[in-house]
């Protein structure tokens, strides 16, 4: 049967409450929060060493629980404020992160990586990660040097390399970066014409920008390092949009046009070259040669007079026979005498006979022409050089 089910015991009140005090004018009801909270002081003073509320009547409750009652609270919100202190003021600092702690709100120490105690309130800690590489995008337009505007958009990427700088020196460094970016880009715009930001400047602008943004930052102290900046595809405004894309289509055609001349000229200029490097080499040869036939014939008159002051006769008739016999070689007529006293000259045409002898056929015109050409030979031979000239003189 339950404790509070009717017609029960008198003394069936789980938190002790018997008689007439225990069923509070003889009617049973809920438990008593008095007595309960009256228990649980009871127990905390027998923890912490204080008096346990004694006597029995509900007069004599407060004696003893007035004594104990705040000691136990002080003493637990003790343990608590003691607790979330610990938690506090103990952390820990990863290997990619640094902690600077101030001390009444001066700099005190830097702080590396592991488990590490500070005294809040006195003390305050700033962590950040240091080894991570952070971005941002912005856009804008800005004025080229030849007065154009365009749109520039860029991306920085950058990291903390001076925590204490970063925290104490400058109130906020990522808005000071910001700014110090647009000024520094738009420094570098304004100095290159409009065609290099639209096409192939981008990579030098985005070095300029990053050496100037750095010196920015220095001179801040922001303890920031810029690792990157990329000044993505910049473009002219929408309103005249059409109109820069027609100039950078001319400007592409000129490039195609220069460049296919220069490959024509790059054809033709190595072949004249060469073909002017081999005139003059002939000419080089054909002067080596004159001269080298001039100094040959030079020697060889020089031998010839020595020989011929020797024996002028011997040089004589040999210088006139060597001559007969290369005019007569370079001829195609061959006159033929029939000797002394015989005044019948024998004219042998050759060029006919071998005409002739091509139309009737090859071998028996070179026969007939050898032949001929033999014949007159031995007559020739057997004439002698002294009846030649005596023949020539009349």
């Amino acid at each position: 049967m339950a404790w509070n089910e009717p017609g029960g015991g008198k003394n069936q009140d789980p938190w002790g409450g018997g008689g007439n005090n225990g069923n509070r004018g003889g009617k049973q009801g809920p438990p008593d929060l008095d007595e309960a909270l009256r228990k649980l002081q009871d127990s905390l003073n027998g923890m912490f060493g204080g008096k346990k509320g004694g006597g029995d009547k509900g007069g004599n409750r407060g004696s003893g629980s007035g004594q104990g009652f705040p000691k136990a609270v002080l003493g637990i919100v003790a343990l608590i404020i003691v607790a979330v202190w610990l938690f506090a003021a103990v952390y820990t600092v990863d290997e990619q992160e640094q902690a600077i702690v101030l001390r009444f709100g001066e700099y005190n120490r830097t702080v590396e990586s592991g488990l590490h105690l500070y005294l809040p309130p006195f003390e305050k800690k700033f962590q950040r990660n240091v080894t991570q590489v952070r971005s941002y995008r912005q856009q804008g337009q800005m004025l080229t040097q030849d007065e154009n505007i365009v749109e520039v958009p860029v991306a920085i990427q950058y990291r903390i390399s001076n925590l204490e700088n970063f925290i104490l020196e400058v109130e906020d460094p990522e808005t000071s970066l910001r700014h110090a970016t647009e000024s520094a880009l738009r420094h570098v715009v304004g100095s290159t014409p409009m065609h290099q930001v639209l096409t192939e400047g981008r990579e030098q602008m985005g070095v300029e920008t990053t050496e100037r943004l750095q010196r920015y930052l220095d001179n801040y102290n922001t303890g920031i390092t810029v690792v990157q900046v990329n000044i993505e595809s910049a473009q002219a405004p929408a309103a005249v949009q059409d109109a820069f894309d027609d100039v950078i289509r001319a400007r592409e055609d000129e490039v195609r046009v220069r460049n296919q001349a220069e490959s024509y000229a790059n054809g033709v200029i190595p072949e004249a070259r060469g073909q002017a490097q081999r005139l003059l080499e002939e000419a080089n040869g054909y002067r080596d040669e004159v001269i080298a036939r001039a100094d040959g014939e030079a020697q060889r008159f020089n031998q010839l007079v020595t020989q011929y002051r020797l024996s002028p006769e011997v040089m004589r008739e040999r210088m006139y026979i060597e001559t007969l016999q290369d005019v007569m070689s370079n001829t195609s007529k061959i006159l033929v005498s029939g000797g002394e006293g015989n005044n019948n000259l024998l004219y042998l045409p050759l060029d006919k006979l071998m005409q002739q002898g091509g139309n009737s056929g090859s071998g028996s015109a070179s026969t007939s022409s050898g032949s001929l050409a033999n014949d007159a030979a031995n007559r020739q031979s057997q004439t002698s050089p002294r009846d030649a000239r005596s023949r020539e003189t009349r």
